[in-house]
């Protein structure tokens, strides 16, 4: 089982702790971690794209020449596809993107890519942040102080209103609760900082 140093603020060590090996020591599976993220992907879309159809466009209702003598091609309609202004053939409809995506491959993925951030050393975790009030300048420093940089995933507590706020103004800073901790948001950030609080702990195979 693996373990890292915790730090404070102040960027001192304060010990250290053990990393959940269902968590932190599984062999990444990148197929799983794809098909989760595009899952999650997928589901973020509105679906809400809509063109209409030949029934549904406004007009059209008289023969727009008389069936023969005029050399042209018999028409029904104005409001077919091949004509200007008319309805769309074989056009998008409001649909659903979601993918079903069972419990432990959601699991097996988050496991996946915070193994991965632990082997290339790119895990952090923090006695607590200990802000008195909302202050992004002590965010900065704080950060600095433990020797972080790039785009930082911080996981917090879902009370902590006031780190959520320190670190609210920061561009390169994403921050989440530990309910929201997923996947693709640890994929895409070089680092993720937690509080002793907010590790994840050794979880059994029903959880």
């Amino acid at each position: 089982m693996a373990s890292v140093a915790v730090k404070t603020p102040a960027g001192k060590d304060s010990g250290k702790v053990e990393l959940a090996a269902s968590v932190f020591g599984v062999q990444p599976n990148v197929p799983v971690m794809h098909q989760v993220v595009t899952a999650q992907l997928a589901h973020r879309r509105a679906g809400t794209q809509s063109t209409k159809t030949r029934a549904e466009v406004s007009g059209g209702g008289k023969k727009p020449f008389k069936q023969k003598g005029t050399g042209s091609a018999r028409q029904g309609s104005t409001r077919a596809p091949h004509f200007s202004g008319g309805g769309i053939a074989l056009g998008p409809k409001p649909r659903k993107y979601t993918q079903r995506t069972p419990r432990k491959m959601i699991k097996l993925a988050l496991a996946s890519a915070l193994s991965d951030r632990q082997n290339e050393g790119k895990v952090v975790v923090v006695s607590e942040w200990g802000f008195d009030k909302p202050n992004t300048k002590s965010a900065v420093a704080a950060l600095n102080a433990i020797g972080v940089d790039g785009k930082i995933l911080v996981v917090l507590a879902a009370g902590d209103v006031v780190a959520k706020k320190s670190f609210a103004n920061l561009p390169n800073v994403q921050s989440i609760t530990t309910g929201e901790l997923n996947a693709y948001d640890v994929l895409c950030n070089d680092w993720v900082v937690f509080t002793q609080a907010t590790l994840p702990t050794e979880q059994k195979d029903g959880e």
